[in-house]
């Protein structure tokens, strides 16, 4: 198939979008036709901006309210469609789109709808071009592609077909058996897009929570193996109206776009096990087994202090790289490693943002296989400087320009720890921390679509629905992405964005410059045990009013015991329907950086319940948002 975007999926002017398009990757466009329509310039300069970029012109569309007009205003119908044709033509494009009429002055009836297409059928082919008639899930009296099918069929030209968009079709839960009846060849075009399920009117739900294939929830993996078992290998297009993308980095979107539509091939092909037209091979998407190691951007000065939390927190200083100014620190199965090295991307990202979370090294299956899959998914590699005898650890760029780290314990990448660190001896009392529970990611609000599919691409993943946290001053969108739990430790993302800019997370960005890791929650098996080690050890911890022990007490089942206990040492509390969950929180460091310390029993969730109390409590320590005078 090939792949293709609408100028309307991505920010800008009509040229600002092509480019953009064009140096994604594309070979195809769909021009809208109110980019067209706002250009300072003729459609044949359009035409020639498109063959400079590489683009060959799909269609401009749509052509709207065409079937079914009463006598009186048939004609005048059939002139505008003639300038439509014009205007095509002025593009080097030879398909008119075509989408069913929401007019109330349509008229129904397939015969007379039939008819209609009969005759812009022979229009069109007098001119050597195409018709492709879609159905608007609003639509007057077409909305359902079943009856736009059965319009082309009646209409019997060949230069009638019909096209097919996902989010129509399955928007509206329609069955997709009929797909697989329609021949390839009266396929005009084929359009994607996803979706979150909302419960709206579609006309609200399409014009502003479309999104590109693996950022939503409808079931685009049926419509593609509906559409495969027809053989259909033309344009695969992306029409995606979202407030987001037209708020965010056109190239950004429109990278996106072509990483999706590569994904949704493999993906397909993978479903259906064998080969799909245009799908680029690549190894199959593997699950993360576990955080192999999290790598802190530290500068001399910051050093000692950072030092100093690590062993307050547990931590013992198990290894010093043999060339570079590294530290490995470890406790249980974590393991931190704190870079100081000059002439280093940590050192440039410390620059930027200061002492924070430069890179996550991720343990799969085969890191040579994800490294193959990431290049194929359009990810961006990273190679850094490797000395004698050390090992090159394959990265692709990651949240906010920082790295993301592959290895496997199938190669030389499983010894990383003895190949580049020499052994302190240092083995330190620890807290009781035993893993990486999770790792929690703050963005722009815009970005986390963009993330969203970056994980869901890459690896073998899982996502929670998008939840809703109040915070004091807002509103923070929250995305859990999951992968290989049920093998082991695995991976556990948390993607926060806020709208509002007083939010925590939305000052976050700020202050840190960019986008990048907020806060690392840490296991334990006795939470009680490790925050009153922390006590000892002088961790400053977060504070937690008395009116939430309050109402736990009146909610739970807790012991008073166990209740004065949580009280005593500000842990929450919070369970399912599988086990309970323990958590508690360090205060923010300077650079917005916190820790969590959670125990789970069973439970399978974040604390949602407690995220409120949590940022309320944040906040009152957090630094007065500064407002600028009107003088």
């Amino acid at each position: 198939m090939i792949p293709s975007i609408a100028t309307v999926c991505v920010s800008g002017t009509l040229r600002e979008k092509l480019e953009a398009i064009a140096a994604a990757g594309f070979t195809a466009v769909e021009i809208f036709e109110n980019d067209l329509l706002a250009f300072p310039g003729s459609p044949e300069e359009v035409r020639g901006i498109c063959a400079d970029l590489g683009l060959a012109i799909v269609t401009c569309q749509p052509f709207r309210d065409f079937e079914g007009m009463p006598d009186a205003r048939r004609q005048r119908t059939f002139d505008r469609a003639e300038r439509k044709f014009d205007l095509l033509q002025e593009l080097g494009s030879d398909l008119l789109f075509v989408c069913s009429s929401v007019s109330p002055e349509a008229l129904s009836g397939i015969d007379r709808l039939a008819g209609d297409f009969a005759e812009l059928g022979e229009r069109a082919a007098r001119r050597g071009m195409r018709v492709g008639f879609e159905a608007l899930a609003w639509g007057r009296h077409v909305y359902d592609y079943r009856d736009a099918w059965e319009i082309v069929r009646r209409v019997g030209r060949d230069n009638v077909g019909i096209v097919l968009d996902s989010f129509h079709i399955l928007s509206r839960g329609l069955d997709l058996a009929t797909i697989g009846t329609i021949p390839r060849e009266k396929i005009a075009m084929v359009q994607m897009a996803d979706a979150p399920w909302l419960q709206m009117d579609h006309l609200s739900w399409s014009r502003h929570w479309r999104c590109l294939p693996g950022q939503g929830d409808l079931d685009l993996s049926a419509f593609m193996q509906a559409l495969a078992t027809t053989g259909y290998d033309g344009v695969l297009s992306l029409e995606i109206f979202n407030d987001r993308f037209r708020a965010g980095s056109a190239r950004s979107v429109a990278l996106d776009g072509h990483r999706s539509l590569i994904w949704l091939l493999d993906e397909t092909a993978r479903k259906l096990g064998r080969p799909v037209p245009g799908a680029v091979p690549m190894p199959p998407p593997a699950p993360v087994e576990t955080v192999e190691f999290i790598e802190f951007a530290v500068s001399e000065a910051e050093r000692p202090g950072f030092e100093a939390l690590m062993r307050a927190l547990g931590f013992a200083r198990t290894g010093s790289h043999r060339s570079k100014d590294v530290d490995l620190w470890s406790q249980g199965d974590i393991r931190i490693v704190l870079n100081s090295e000059t002439d280093s991307f940590a050192r440039s990202y410390q620059i930027t943002h200061g002492t924070s979370v430069c890179a996550l090294a991720l343990r799969v299956p085969d890191a040579r296989a994800a490294t193959q899959r990431a290049a194929a998914l359009l990810d961006v590699p990273y190679e850094g400087a490797v000395g004698p005898g050390e090992l090159d650890i394959p990265a692709v760029r990651g949240l906010g320009g920082s790295l993301l780290y592959f290895l496997d314990r199938g190669s030389a990448l499983g010894r990383w720890a003895e190949v580049d660190f020499q052994p302190t001896g240092e083995a330190g009392g620890g807290a009781g921390l035993t893993r990486v529970d999770h790792v929690s990611q703050t963005m722009q609000y815009e970005e986390m679509l963009t993330w969203l599919l970056f994980y869901s691409s890459l690896f073998e993943t899982a996502k929670t629905p998008t939840q809703a946290v109040l915070d004091p001053g807002g509103v923070v969108q929250s995305q859990v992405i999951e992968s290989g739990l049920a093998g082991g430790a695995g991976l556990r993302l948390i993607l926060n964005g806020s709208q509002s800019h007083r939010t925590l997370s939305a000052r976050f960005v700020t202050d840190f410059f960019g986008s990048g890791v907020q806060h690392i929650a840490f296991q334990t098996d006795d939470i009680a045990a490790t925050v009153a080690q922390f006590a000892r050890n002088g961790v400053a911890m977060l504070t937690i009013p008395e009116n939430y022990y309050d109402d736990l007490e009146a909610r739970s089942d807790l012991g008073s015991d166990e209740l004065a206990t949580l009280k005593s040492l500000n842990i929450l509390y919070d369970s399912d329907a599988v086990g309970s969950f323990r958590q508690a929180y360090t205060q923010t460091l300077d650079g917005g950086l916190f820790f969590e310390i959670v125990q789970r029993d069973g439970y399978r969730g974040y604390g949602a319940a407690n995220a409120g109390i949590r940022l309320a409590a944040q906040a009152r320590l957090a630094r007065p948002i500064t407002v600028p005078s009107a003088g």
